[in-house]
């Protein structure tokens, strides 16, 4: 092999190491950018999460204060039946 030879060959292996270079970049740019994303999906579903916990507590809640509610009136009805037995 002779001089320009071995150029050639430095000089291919050097595109060759440099696309390689790119598309890995590329990749890893990628892959970044799908990770992001994917954080900001778990962080809106986190939030929606909390949301309807809070929706469910306060649903609990107003049960809770109805049921209450009906017990004080049922045990009413049944005092005034009780009175007029």
């Amino acid at each position: 092999m002779n001089g320009a030879d071995w150029a050639g060959a430095i000089g291919a292996g050097g595109v060759f190491l440099f696309l390689i270079v790119v598309v890995w970049q590329i990749a890893a740019t990628w892959r970044a950018r799908m990770l992001a994303s994917r954080e900001e999906q778990y962080k809106q579903m986190a939030l929606k999460y909390q949301q309807l916990l809070e929706d469910n507590i306060e649903m609990q809640r107003r049960s809770v204060e109805e049921m209450t509610q009906t017990r004080i009136s049922l045990s009413s009805v049944e005092k005034m039946m009780r009175e007029i037995e």
